[in-house]
């Protein structure tokens, strides 16, 4: 299957290494940005959501209507908007995009950043509205009679929409998480289930969970697989590590001198993904190939923190490796993030897909079952 690449479309200059220079939604910024993923082979770029951000549907249509044919992963937190209103909200922006939409659903894993829109559910709560919610916009976007609802979290009644989206049947449904609730969730109803970068193994063991969640669901089909890296590249090893160390002092050096996030809790984050980060970052500094842990320890497991260092020839068979278990979309963001979607797209983008080409090629197997083959191969 060929693979696909995700960058950031993030609306402004900042990361965890770079205080911001202009505003919040700064559009010349986040035009260069865009047009940079779209110009150096990338497929698609993330609109994130944050309940102080930027809105990211807007500002999607936005750019949707700059671009030409970089597509569109638009997060959206179910909290925001009654089902009804956010399914026709995404029918319009796939007409808008020319049916580049995809949507990333966010059940939310920190209570206190819930609760400032309003959202005082429980995590499995939410997890279970999540669910309910992926059913009723699927709903909306393909039934042309109308219909009722009553479950456990919304009720309405003879509903049709007159807006339905340019992609048939509808646009994909991307769902992420690392709980047991999430795995259920997201197995049910996913197109694709996004995971954060973590050693071979545990990716593994997390992409069987997934797999087992879709067949006790009773779907005959399986989520595709994605998967979230920062890479660090240079082009040589020396210098990639170099790179990678003076990243983790500035992420470092940022921290001390800005307040924390308003909801950051000191005891430690509250969702299991960065959770496993932090306990990953515990277990050692390198794992694999490539992957490197103290850029995660150093943002609190905040996000997706896990790096990918040395040439992009390096960084490249790493991703392969991931290829090879199942993972097909990579999800990728530098700390200057300018700079690093350009050299990724040029340098690291270009080997990746050949190598798949080669396999597919080839038929090679894929899949959690070849882990043995490729750990021992590294």
């Amino acid at each position: 299957m060929p693979v696909e690449f995700l960058g950031i479309a993030y609306t402004n200059n900042s990361s965890e290494t770079t205080a911001r220079s202009g505003p919040s939604f700064d559009k010349d910024y986040t035009l260069k940005l865009a047009r940079a993923h779209e110009d150096h082979g990338w497929d698609r770029v993330l609109f994130a959501y944050g309940s102080d951000t930027p809105i990211p549907t807007p500002a999607a249509a936005w750019l949707a209507a700059k671009v030409e044919r970089l597509q569109i992963l638009l997060a959206h937190r179910p909290n925001v908007s009654y089902p009804t209103y956010a399914a026709r909200s995404f029918a319009t922006l796939d007409h808008i995009s020319d049916g580049r939409l995809t949507i990333h659903f966010i059940t939310g894993g920190n209570d206190h950043e819930q609760r400032r829109e309003g959202d005082t559910l429980t995590k499995d709560q939410r997890y279970s509205r999540t669910e309910e919610y992926i059913q009723i916009v699927k709903k909306v976007w393909t039934s042309k009679e109308p219909f009722d609802h009553e479950g456990e979290h919304y009720r309405f009644y003879d509903y049709v929409s007159d807006v339905f989206p340019v992609q048939r049947p509808r646009p994909g449904v991307s769902f992420g998480g690392s709980s047991p609730a999430a795995y259920a969730a997201g197995g049910a109803e996913a197109d694709i289930y996004c995971l954060w970068g973590e050693p071979l193994a545990d990716t593994a063991q997390q992409i069987e969970s997934v797999w087992a969640a879709a067949r006790a669901a009773g779907r005959t089909d399986r989520p595709r697989i994605q998967a979230a890296f920062r890479p660090i590249i240079a082009p040589t090893e020396e210098l990639a590590w170099e790179k990678a160390h003076r990243t983790v002092e500035a992420i470092k050096a940022r921290r001390a001198t800005r307040r924390p996030p308003r909801g950051h809790a000191p005891e430690g984050p509250e969702n299991t993904g960065a959770q496993r980060l932090i306990a990953i970052a515990a277990r050692g500094e390198r794992f694999d190939r490539a992957l490197w842990t103290p850029t995660s320890a150093a943002t609190g497991g905040e996000g997706n923190s896990n790096a990918l260092v040395g040439t992009p020839e390096t960084v490249a068979k790493a991703l392969l490796d991931y290829y090879d278990l199942g993972v097909d979309i990579i999800s990728a963001r530098g700390y200057d993030l300018l700079g690093d979607a350009i050299d990724f797209g040029r340098y690291v983008i270009p080997i990746v897909r050949e190598e798949v080409a080669k396999r597919d090629r080839e038929g090679a197997e894929r899949g959690p079952h070849l882990l043995e083959k490729i750990v021992a191969g590294i």
